[in-house]
């Protein structure tokens, strides 16, 4: 076996919505959110041990406090890895990134097992559904534009595409043409990553890999025409890169995880 063969793969862990508050019980439609995070993360360490990156896509407070956000760090200190977080809708980006700070989760570009990471603000405060500034867009476009040789994972909490859920559908990404427009340029991406819609989701287009993730805590319908949450465990996404621009990927759940979730709720 040569050494090339036998190089370990890069191993990335992505946890999304987990939708923590200030308080330890706090809990969404039922689900105590904390409890449904450490679950998932007993589950990640179980089945695949320590990661060597964690992609953290959105919602990661409910309340958007600091506490929460500082809750989230804690729960990460459970792995040995570095931790990249972005916004989602419900979080309030100026205390997620003084937080995000401290534990050294502010980076937006990451270059590692032969891959390129790079993580976008889609986000819009006040709103649910997302945008990407056009400054998001430049950055995008620069970086990718320097490192024409490396695959890359772009990462953001909105979904570009249709997915086949109407009350989604207004909630999503508002200008994804103009985000796809930049991505067709650059043929090295290989993967578009994203949360928001608390389910798993995957196909191709034009040869990239799209992927959506179940929440750490609660999960939509999939292909639900109104609001519906369904009596699904919380979950996670890993990946397995190789340098050769090669990558396996699977969705995990926490299976043993106990909770009595509300279905009759219109929203959250």
């Amino acid at each position: 076996m040569t050494a090339k063969e036998s190089t370990r793969p890069f191993r990335v862990l992505q946890l999304t919505d987990p939708h923590l508050m200030a308080r330890a019980d706090g809990d969404l439609l039922g689900v105590r959110t904390l409890d449904s995070l450490r679950a998932v993360i007993s589950e990640v360490l179980r089945t695949h041990g320590q990661p060597d990156l964690i992609l953290a896509t959105g919602d990661l407070a409910q309340d958007g406090s600091e506490e929460a956000y500082r809750v989230f760090g804690d729960c990460l200190r459970a792995f040995s890895c570095p931790s990249l977080w972005i916004a989602g809708n419900h979080d309030h980006a100026d205390n997620l990134s003084r937080i995000a700070a401290e534990f050294r989760a502010t980076a937006r570009h990451v270059v590692e097992g032969g891959w390129q990471f790079v993580m976008l603000d889609s986000s819009v405060p006040g709103k649910v559904h997302g945008a990407l500034a056009d400054s998001e867009l430049a950055f995008l476009a620069d970086t990718l534009e320097k490192h024409p040789d490396l695959p890359a994972v772009v990462a953001l909490h909105h979904h570009p595409v249709d997915i086949g859920s109407d009350w989604m559908e207004k909630i999503g990404l508002t200008n994804r043409d103009a985000f796809w427009q930049v991505v067709d340029r650059f043929p090295q991406v290989k993967v578009v990553l994203w949360g928001h819609i608390h389910q798993e989701h995957e196909r191709d287009r034009n040869g990239v890999t799209l992927l959506a993730t179940p929440s750490t805590c609660i999960q939509f319908t999939a292909g639900s025409s109104r609001f519906a949450v369904e009596d699904r465990p919380p979950g996670y996404r890993w990946f397995e890169f190789h340098d050769t621009g090669d990558f396996t990927t699977e969705v995990r759940r926490a299976t043993g995880f106990q909770f009595q979730l509300d279905q009759n709720s219109t929203g959250y």
